[in-house]
């Protein structure tokens, strides 16, 4: 393992995510600059620009870590630029690991330039009140739903846009029932094969704006036979701490999230997200702390436990092969962090197949980036729209009815860009769950 040297002189292992090691990181990177990585980048694919290209951005890192490259305010707007889609890890040949690589510089250029107090106060409040705490977050569900149903909302997009962009490309707040904590337990439905228990993630923002398909994928657990578990001490995983350059708050709520899964009973069943930026950071949370740090092990157990939505159902449905909503034609759209950070792309495409009657169509390019990004659509909605664009273009061309996706940030980013046309946007467990509710399912059912 390479190491590096402190300031007393002394050497120890670095961390992927460790910013003090992060030129050491950088150099072990091996990138071989051969550009396979520029015709997969979006930022790359909007301006042409070498340093919004991840090759570029590797070589501003290793700059600027190795004292090379001045600081500047370029820097830090191509760190911000940047989707962290990681679709250029899926193309790297030396295996780049460019998704930490980002999550760590940005960590270290917000210790090196603190923003704006203003924009100190709004991350503190956002990501040290209101994500790790459930009962701040359904206060402001209610308030934002208040806003919305009274009108407030469109009063403060008139009188504040021009000063805060944000509010005019804020998600829609579902109604308040939707927005409702899941059951703590879920019995496997009656007269199904029981199929062992869960424990579900129920998440932070998914469970305010995206209730409904929350909702679905516990309910369709359980009408296909699963136990399901869904520890209300668990709120926040961290992943957009991490995506945004708080390391340290993503590591205290992921010591918070380990302790919490190991007392959340059953003990070592599968941990399920329907969240794919989600189960990516779960899926990756080790590094997070240094490889003598005890921390470390229990966070690579949690991750063995991790499992998508679709790899828990696939199999119960394929032997099923229930009758699919009346839909007309779906198209998937692949969300980012599980196709090129959990590499996960077959399974919800197999889960889609083995609904009987469902057509299914596919995309020119399912696995580019759509613009969502965490928090990217409200800190850079212009080029959030850019990027949508031709994603929006493609769904067109496909002439599908639905567009199908298993990531809340995906969902809302795609809600809001057909929301003109009408068409339906849904979680890939809402179509699930349609189908094992209906009554071809439960006869189907009756006679295994």
């Amino acid at each position: 393992m390479s190491s590096t040297s402190t300031s007393s002189g002394a050497t120890r292992p670095f961390d992927v995510r460790d910013p003090e090691s992060l030129v050491a990181y950088t150099q072990t990177l091996d990138c071989i600059h051969c550009g396979l990585c520029l015709a997969t980048c979006p930022t790359y694919e909007l301006t042409g620009v070498e340093s919004s290209s991840p090759r570029g951005r590797i070589h501003l890192v290793r700059g600027r870590m190795e004292g090379r490259l001045e600081p500047g305010e370029r820097y830090g707007e191509e760190l911000s630029f940047c989707l962290m889609c990681r679709r250029c890890e899926s193309v790297c040949p030396a295996g780049v690991h460019f998704g930490a690589l980002m999550e760590a510089a940005r960590d270290e250029e917000l210790r090196r330039v603190p923003p704006a107090p203003m924009v100190r106060a709004l991350r503190w409040v956002g990501f040290s009140v209101l994500l790790p705490h459930r009962p701040a977050l359904r206060v402001v569900g209610v308030l934002a739903r208040f806003a919305e149903w009274s009108g407030l909302r469109s009063i403060g997009e008139r009188l504040f846009a021009a000063r805060w962009p944000w509010l005019r490309h804020a998600p829609a707040v579902p109604p308040l029932a939707e927005q409702r904590p899941l059951p703590e337990r879920g019995a496997p439905a009656a007269g199904v094969e029981e199929r062992g228990p869960l424990v579900l993630l129920e998440g932070c923002v998914a469970q305010v704006l995206t209730g409904r398909a929350n909702r679905a994928v516990f309910d369709s657990l359980v009408q296909l036979g699963f136990e399901v578990h869904v520890p209300p001490s668990v709120v926040c995983c961290g992943s957009l701490h991490a995506h945004n350059g708080d390391l340290e708050g993503a590591r205290n709520l992921a010591k918070q999230l380990i302790a919490d899964f190991e007392a959340a009973a059953p003990l070592d069943a599968p941990v399920v997200i329907s969240s794919a930026g989600c189960g990516s950071h779960l899926r990756e949370l080790a590094p997070l702390f240094a490889p003598d740090d005890p921390w470390q092990r229990r966070a690579a157990a949690l991750s063995a436990r991790v499992r998508d939505y679709s790899e828990v159902v696939v199999g119960p449905l394929e032997a099923l092969r229930p009758q699919a909503p009346d839909l007309g034609s779906v198209a998937y759209d692949d969300p980012c962090h599980l196709c090129h950070g959990q590499k996960v792309r077959e399974a919800p495409r197999r889960v889609l197949d083995s609904l009987r009657g469902l057509e299914r169509r596919e995309l020119d390019d399912p696995e580019a980036c759509c613009g969502a990004a965490g928090l990217y659509t409200l800190l850079r909605p212009a080029d959030s729209a850019a990027v949508f664009a031709p994603r929006l273009a493609d769904f067109e061309r496909s002439g599908a009815k639905v567009l199908v996706t298993a990531n809340p940030g995906c969902q809302l980013q795609w809600q809001a860009g057909l929301a003109p046309s009408g068409r339906s946007v849904l979680h890939l467990a809402e179509v699930v769950q349609a189908a094992v509710a209906g009554p071809l399912y439960s006869q189907a059912a009756e006679l295994r």
